[in-house]
């Protein structure tokens, strides 16, 4: 389970890293940023195939966008100083919150 769990977080690196280069990549004008972007969600979704089979596809979504959503917000925050109201931050609380209630009460398929 622990290496389930390694393959998640290692999806959620990989899909926090593509999204940081999104702005980075110029609507896919830069050619180094592009490429990096594009390795970097498709080694996410590779990541997540593993992730799939041992954990609900719910738990597992809800963890990687809950997790790479607040990942985001606080690196776009601190890179692109983007502006977050409390509300936001509040919000963005919330969802770890819930990602951690959601991953404990997780059953086991296998």
């Amino acid at each position: 389970m622990l290496k389930t769990y390694l393959f998640l977080i290692g999806a959620i690196f990989c899909e926090v890293a593509g999204t940081m280069l999104l702005p980075i990549s110029q609507n896919f004008t830069k050619l180094i940023p592009t490429i990096f972007l594009a390795i970097f969600y498709i080694s996410a979704f590779y990541l997540l195939t593993f992730v799939v089979n041992k954990l609900p596809i719910a738990i597992v979504y809800a963890t990687w966008s809950g997790l790479g959503i607040f990942t985001i917000a606080i690196l776009g925050y601190v890179f692109f100083k983007q502006t977050l109201a409390w509300q936001a931050v509040l919000g963005l609380f919330l969802i770890v919150i819930g990602v951690v209630l959601v991953n404990s009460f997780t059953i086991k398929l296998n």
